[in-house]
């Protein structure tokens, strides 16, 4: 049969087309083909992508250039954009489950496809959307996926692949952000329900939420061994939307304090087993890390090609900045940095597919993205001179939005406290 993309045809049909591969190429599918599509910029021997990721890129391309970038900054001005219109179209043509189970709407591909995913939403020209769409797709649901019951996935999951609801994550609190084990919220059995108290912090997308997945200590016990997932759903009685959070980037993005009073929620609404919550959590981060280290890819190289060609029409002394030598070098330099960061990110996902802990590679590619995405914004902005201190400018809107690479999903100084665990040269706690 013809071969063409699935993220291109309706919902129903996608199934219709993987059955009517061969079997050689379903598998090919699922597990990455080594076939690469002719003529495809930079695709070559890849390391992680083929064709069908291609493919699969240029699909949510259009998407991108047609349904979000040109109300970007409209969006950017009014603080917040509306995830239920742009959920519902990315969920309609399939990005939003792309290595999520079929039987549950989703792809059934690998995670390497979720990658691919990342990297090009790295080309909205802000960092809030596609920071939204990543909590959708791989910081809310990957413990539901894996260790939720069928009815739970059934009510929760469908919708949420689907772009019918939109989900956020509940785990950062004001006294606990990245020590995750200090969380006060908690879930007290009462007969069939839980009964929630507490509060959350810098909730992204909790004023438009639906249903989060919560981190509450549902136990007295120790504090890795306490905490269970919950599926909330917003509209229930005793969940008060604090606030919308003021920041100083990822405008785009609402984010919200909530707190909880007397919340009762369903006991059949716990992910998985009760007490397994804090581990559940970390294996959800590394997905969020690895995620969050594709999706500034895109946003890193682009400002880098925009401050090229600024600084090449750009004169200063009757030449162009760009023939400066400290200039051009930079941009070598930083360039250089950004393909170590994609080569560390590509090696731990392959790895991670195969089934090892990528955990020590995970942090190193988040604390080293999120550094460089820091220098990389600074030093370009500096070049852009007084265009670059404007919001006119893309540099300048990664200069605030990427700053929160190394606060979010654990603070550098976290990711550094993990790889010196797993390098046994961390002290120990006595």
């Amino acid at each position: 049969m013809a071969r063409c993309w699935p993220g291109l045809l309706a919902r129903g049909e996608w199934g219709k087309w993987r059955s009517g591969l061969s079997g050689p190429a379903r598998s090919q599918l699922r597990a990455g083909s080594s076939s690469r599509a002719p003529g495809a910029a930079g695709e070559g021997a890849h390391l992680l992508y083929s064709r069908e990721h291609y493919a699969l890129r240029a699909s949510l391309r259009k998407i991108i250039e047609k349904e979000i970038n040109p109300f970007v900054d409209k969006w950017e001005e009014e603080g917040q954009f509306p995830a239920h219109k742009v959920f519902k179209t990315l969920g309609q043509a399939g990005f939003l489950g792309v290595n999520k189970p079929t039987e549950y709407g989703g792809m059934g591909l690998d995670f390497s496809y979720s990658i691919a995913v990342a990297e090009e939403l790295g080309n909205i020209r802000c960092g809030g959307v596609p920071m939204a769409i990543g909590v959708q797709t791989d910081m809310a649901t990957p413990a539901l996926t894996r260790f939720g019951s069928d009815e739970l996935k059934q009510q929760f999951l469908v919708p949420t692949i689907a772009g019918e609801v939109v989900a956020c994550l509940g785990v950062s609190e004001p006294g606990a952000g990245s020590d995750v084990a200090s969380i006060k919220t908690t879930a007290v059995r009462k007969g069939d329900d839980y009964v929630i108290n507490g509060g959350k912090m810098w909730i992204t997308s909790g004023c438009q939420a639906d249903w989060m997945c919560l981190l509450a200590n549902s136990s007295e016990g120790p504090p890795h061994q306490n905490k269970s997932l919950i599926c909330l759903p917003m509209n229930l009685p005793g969940v008060h939307i604090a606030k919308k959070i003021d920041k100083m980037g990822m405008r785009s993005s609402d984010t919200a304090q909530i707190f909880f009073e007397d919340v009762r929620v369903p006991s059949k609404y716990l992910i998985g087993e009760e007490g397994m919550g804090f581990t559940y959590q970390m294996l959800q981060f590394q997905e969020e890390r690895l995620w969050a280290v594709a999706n500034i890819l895109a946003p890193m190289e682009n400002v880098i090609q925009e401050t090229i060609d600024y600084t090449r029409q750009r004169k200063i002394y009757n030449q162009p900045v760009l023939h400066n030598q400290t200039v051009h070098f930079r941009l070598a330099e930083l360039a250089t940095e950004v393909e170590l960061v994609r080569s560390l990110l590509y090696q731990a996902v392959v790895l991670y597919i195969r089934g090892n802990d990528v955990t020590k590679f995970a942090s190193m590619a988040k604390l080293k993205a999120g550094r460089l995405a820091r220098e990389l914004s600074d030093n370009c902005l500096q070049f852009w001179g007084g265009m670059g201190f404007t919001n006119e400018v893309l540099v300048s809107r990664l200069y605030r939005d990427s700053r929160l690479l190394s606060i979010g999903a654990g603070a550098d100084e976290v990711m550094l406290s993990i790889i010196c665990k797993y390098m046994e040269t961390l002290p120990q706690k006595k």
